[in-house]
């Protein structure tokens, strides 16, 4: 009887042996599930944190472009005043060597 008792005890002790084996690898298992998700977690905050730097510099640039296109009309603008007015005097000198 002695020897069935041992047996069953044994048994059982390796059962939970056994069973705390199979936790630990079941936990094992979850911690690098885990860890590889705050990985991609991370990637992912830094892939977001790098795209809004890149908006933020290609913001700067497109208002550039803006800026240097209305600088460029405004010059071509004054451009067409000084134009108009030389022409303006230019026929004014026309008329007044005509009357003499």
């Amino acid at each position: 009887m002695k020897q069935t008792q041992l047996v069953i005890i044994g048994l059982a002790a390796t059962l939970f042996v056994g069973c705390d084996k199979q936790k630990a690898a079941i936990d094992n298992n979850a911690v690098a599930t885990k860890t590889a998700i705050d990985n991609r977690k991370d990637a992912v905050d830094a892939a977001a944190s790098a795209d809004k730097k890149q908006a933020d510099v290609d913001a700067v640039i497109e208002k550039a472009k803006i800026d240097a296109k209305q600088a460029a009309a405004q010059a071509q603008l004054e451009a067409d005043k000084a134009k108009v007015d030389a022409k303006a005097e230019l026929e004014k000198a026309k008329l007044n060597a005509e009357k003499k």
